[in-house]
């Protein structure tokens, strides 16, 4: 089993204290969620709260995941750098790709490109981008970053997005591309991370709901006739905390990858990765 957290911190010797002891600690990787802005009032359903409303309030700091990685591919060596996830129909492809090729070089192999088609409508209206054939983009801009990514001399016609005639580079180093890892828990979401995906991230409630939506995750993945499973990543907001029982319940569900969740204070957020590995991976 991977062990993974999400890197909350804001500050620069913050972030830099936190990613540094997340790698002595063993953690795997370190994931940055993805907002451009933040709308005061919005109707759109969050996906993963009974009460539909995200848990951060719209003044919550949000860096961009792809600057603050690089930023901490600086003064780390081992750990790995992931989108958690990356909005990549609200971004320009190319651009994407670019910065993501970049940072994987930089870091020398360590990227993991999570991406998600997005859920906050008044996000994408606040910037100007359509909310409406978001899913289709989505599948258009990963192939395209695939080729962009792998093919000497890349070409690529789609219905949202084409292009021919070009270089690109650098190129990563992870071969034959850095890992990607699609979002979502609905049967769309399934299909597309089974179809067109390296693995699967999901935020999880239970154990019922892990061990359901895995099932739906692995019918989806005949039907696409994968040669191999997907890498599977879940985020569990149980009702109460992780304990070694179920980290061994979860890895016979199939998981390979489990983010613990720490405090956004720095402080704070240090203890509890250093309780997180006393009392799960040091005994799993």
């Amino acid at each position: 089993m991977k062990f993974a957290t999400f890197l909350y911190q804001t500050d620069s010797s913050d972030m830099v204290a936190t990613a540094r002891r997340a790698e002595e600690l063993g953690f795997e990787s370190l994931w940055i969620p993805d907002h451009i802005v933040l709308p005061v009032e919005y109707r759109s359903h969050y996906p993963y709260s009974p009460s539909g409303r995200m848990p951060a309030p719209p003044d919550t700091p949000f860096h961009d995941p792809l600057l603050a990685l690089a930023f901490i591919a600086g003064v780390t060596s081992r750990i790995r750098l992931a989108t958690g996830v990356l909005v990549l129909p609200m971004r320009n492809p190319f651009a994407v790709a670019k910065a993501t090729a970049s940072l994987d070089v930089l870091s020398g192999g360590r990227l993991i490109f999570g991406v998600g088609i997005g859920w906050l409508q008044e996000e994408f209206a606040a910037i100007g981008v359509e909310f409406e054939g978001r899913a289709r983009r989505t599948r258009e801009y990963v192939a395209l970053i695939k080729e962009l990514w792998t093919n000497p001399t890349p070409s690529y016609e789609g219905r949202t997005v084409k292009t021919g005639g070009i270089r690109f580079a650098p190129k990563p180093i992870q071969q034959p591309h850095p890992p990607i890892v699609l979002g979502g828990d609905t049967d769309p979401s399934l299909r597309r991370a089974a179809q067109i995906g390296d693995g699967w991230y999901g935020i999880m409630t239970s154990l019922e709901q892990t061990r359901d939506t895995i099932g739906r995750l692995r019918a989806q993945e005949r039907a696409a006739h994968r040669s191999r499973p997907l890498e599977i990543t879940v985020n569990p907001r149980f009702s109460a905390p992780l304990d070694p029982a179920q980290v061994r319940e979860l890895g016979a569900l199939g998981v390979d990858r489990i983010i613990l969740n720490v405090s956004r204070k720095p402080s704070d957020a240090i203890a509890e990765l250093e309780s997180l590995h006393a009392g799960l991976l040091a005994k799993v």
